[in-house]
């Protein structure tokens, strides 16, 4: 009879365990220390909660040693079809032998959510429930909103430029970087999943850090790059949008942006899709589950698994760093270019135009028109420029949304 050795048993346990391996890899606990520390500004701080604690908390997730939450689902071949009583299945090899394949391993759960990411299926589900809570009227009542949602794009391109002749990321990753200045979390992921889905935890941490970030990064640009009086400016009213065509707008924004550009089809389709539903006004049922139910399950998972993808091995690297760092400057041209067509534009309509609401030209929905409200309010208390900032606001969401379609089209 064996003789049951219980220090050896024990010995084996710990080296089995957690946190033997959390000892051997150090790497692994200051990736639990970065997610708790995103769990801190998710929860303490509020920044972008919705998403950055489902992310903060698949990193942590991801990083707990022997988890297995990602592992990809393995494989035995043999040539036996019955193994163990169970019927394999037959697979062909290039030399032509048949072996049999038997699931080794079925894979952690957060593998097979994570196809919904790199599928491209989650971020339009999203934009369909972005559509059923955005108002286009404002873009609508005034179309000129539409250059300025075009115009703060130019911080995805200046980007994309530093990135690729600068610090030496492939097209690839630097297409996937860019597209953080659209401060578009739905579109920088559904876009780096195709491109560069290596880089897609910090990305997607980049891309919601700044967005939350928004109210402290574009002040300070927006009153360098205007003076007193343009920020005083009192805007006229705009005019009363019919429903007629709330309802055509989404449906010609979908067949031009198609015709012209394919890739971005799904995000401008879904999303599209979702205002349709919100201004015909025959769905509400539908309307309802799309912006609530599927939109919340649809965050949970996105964040989870994108999350997920932060492991130490693809995280702490110092592409990882420079991202971070150029995320700034993405919303800095961003903010900038929005507001250098909005002051060109009040000069040429005689000083109708108040340049703030070029700032809003970033899709960070309402935060930026909110920031061009206060803005604009603090240098005139009666000034309401909320309504005129949503204009170039959603503008800034389409825009996001071609200019991913556009890279996709180029280096996908």
């Amino acid at each position: 009879m064996e003789t049951l050795n219980i220090g050896d048993s024990l010995v084996k346990l710990a080296e089995m365990s957690g946190v033997m391996q959390l000892i051997q890899d150090p790497k692994t606990l200051i990736m639990l220390i970065i997610s708790c520390v995103l769990l801190y500004l998710a929860i303490v701080k509020k920044y972008e909660p919705l998403l950055l604690l489902p992310i903060a908390f698949g990193m942590l997730l991801v990083n707990l040693p022997l988890s297995g939450v990602m592992d990809n689902p393995s494989y035995i071949y043999l040539t036996d079809a019955f193994h163990n009583g169970k019927n394999g299945t037959a697979v062909l090899l290039a030399d032509g032998s048949l072996v049999y394949q038997y699931l080794e391993n079925p894979g952690g759960v957060l593998y097979y959510l994570y196809q919904g990411v790199k599928l491209g299926i989650f971020p339009p589900l999203i934009f369909l429930g972005v559509g059923c809570m955005t108002d286009f009227g404002p873009l609508i009542a005034n179309p000129k909103s539409l250059l300025l949602g075009a115009a703060a794009q130019i911080g995805i391109f200046v980007t994309f430029i530093v990135c690729y002749s600068v610090f030496g990321f492939t097209a690839q990753e630097a297409a996937s970087t860019g597209i953080i200045g659209g401060a578009d979390g739905p579109t920088a992921i559904f876009l780096t999943g195709k491109l560069a889905p290596h880089l897609l935890g910090p990305i997607a941490v980049a891309a919601y850090s700044y967005m939350a970030l928004v109210p402290v990064i574009q002040p300070p640009i927006m009153r360098a790059l205007t003076t007193k009086k343009e920020r005083e400016i009192v805007m006229e009213q705009l005019r009363p949008v019919t429903k007629t065509e709330k309802i055509i707008f989404p449906i010609a924004v979908t067949i031009i942006v198609s015709l012209l550009l394919p890739s971005a089809a799904p995000l401008i389709g879904m999303l599209m899709l979702g205002n349709l539903f919100r201004e015909s006004g025959v769905v509400d049922r539908l309307n309802k589950t799309s912006q609530n139910e599927l939109m919340n399950i649809v965050t949970i998972f996105l964040g989870v698994t994108v999350g997920a993808t932060a492991d130490a091995e693809t995280f702490l690297q110092p592409k990882t760093l420079i991202i971070m760092c150029v995320g700034v400057v993405a919303f800095g041209f961003g903010t900038a270019g929005g507001v250098l067509l909005a002051k060109l534009m009040n000069k040429i309509s005689g000083g109708k135009i108040n340049p703030l609401i070029g700032s809003a030209g970033v899709s960070a929905v309402p935060m930026a028109a909110r920031v061009s409200q206060v803005e604009g309010q603090k240098a005139n208390p009666s000034n309401f420029l909320l309504m005129h900032a949503m204009g170039p606001n959603v503008a800034g969401v389409i825009g996001s949304a071609i200019a991913a379609g556009m890279l996709l089209s180029m280096f996908g």
